[in-house]
């Protein structure tokens, strides 16, 4: 048995665009903490349900940003003897948290949102439209500041909580709109009902991918197929099997297989051919390959020939 592997390096991303997309994390944690004040203050003067809700989706970005940022920082950390392949779950396990935490919240505002249909309060429409003007300005800044940067599920999960607040904002602008112009007060219902159903929306989506991160599923833009295909293809080897593909965080995929090859060739070059169409053809950079030559069987032994009697 002739056994070979190959690791590349398991972070693509320079470790400054790391610290940069950290910088503008925080910074965006520091405008939604003030703005958040800001709508709740103001959802309480005008009576507004579309704004209270905002603002409640503003506080689970507070929280999903703070987490971003300590998970960002532990996933940065290098591996130890505990944890030989890092701490880049950190960043799954706080997507996860985020999107569970955002579908409470949203059943909280779904509920609040069908009693008020029955007998809509009275809402100062004035303060509503000025508070959520204010808030589409901070979310507009906070998506500008993070575009560009969500390299890692976490990172995407701050960018999604960041856009249902700018898509929020807008709605609680036309739900004020609609008050003063038209008296139907039963448009800040309304408008709090189609936030909460974007927030769960999106929170659904983001709490099934890191689902399947966590349950070490095939990343998304990956075919196991093609990549099986493709060395298989490749001079001297015959036969490829455990084949295994999956992610760590989200981003950087890992793969480990075992290559059959034929007696004619050298594994050191085999290996080579292997590793390099991994990482120029699917971006695969963290890779374990084992060599067997063909007679090797599932015991881990290599059949010999028999002798003539």
């Amino acid at each position: 048995m002739h056994v070979d592997g190959s690791h590349g390096s398991s972070h693509p991303h320079p470790r400054g665009d790391h610290r940069a997309a950290r910088r503008r994390l925080a910074w965006v944690l520091g405008l939604t903490l003030a703005y958040t004040a800001a709508e709740i203050v103001g959802g309480i003067a005008s009576n507004s349900l579309a704004l209270l809700a905002d603002a409640g989706h503003m506080a689970t970005d507070d929280l999903a940003l703070a987490l971003a940022l300590l998970a960002s920082w532990f996933a940065s950390r290098p591996p130890d003897r505990g944890r030989t392949f890092g701490f880049q779950r950190a960043e799954i396990l706080a997507a996860l948290t985020n999107g569970v935490i955002l579908v409470v919240v949203c059943g909280f505002i779904f509920w609040e949102a069908v009693h008020r249909f029955g007998s809509p309060p009275e809402v100062a429409t004035g303060t509503m439209a000025w508070v959520a003007a204010g808030g589409l300005v901070v979310n507009v800044i906070a998506a500008w500041l993070l575009r560009g940067h969500a390299h890692s599920l976490n990172a995407k999960a701050a960018l999604l909580h960041v856009m249902g607040d700018l898509l929020g904002s807008i709605g609680t602008l036309l739900a004020a709109a609609l008050i003063a112009r038209f008296g139907w007060r039963w448009a800040d219902p309304v408008a709090s009902i189609v936030i909460g159903g974007t927030i769960v929306f999106s929170s659904a989506r983001l709490v099934l991918a890191s689902i399947h991160v966590l349950m070490e599923g095939v990343p998304a833009h990956l075919d196991p197929e093609q990549i099986q295909r493709s060395l298989q293809d490749l001079p001297g080897v015959a036969d490829v099997h455990d084949l295994h593909l999956w992610s760590l965080g989200g981003n950087v995929p890992l793969l480990t297989a075992h290559l059959v090859l034929d007696l004619s060739v050298r594994a050191p070059d085999v290996l080579r051919a292997a590793t390099g169409t991994l990482r120029t053809a699917y971006g695969i950079d963290h890779v374990t390959l084992q060599t067997e030559p063909p007679d090797f069987n599932i015991s881990g032994i290599v059949d010999s020939p028999k002798a003539s009697p």
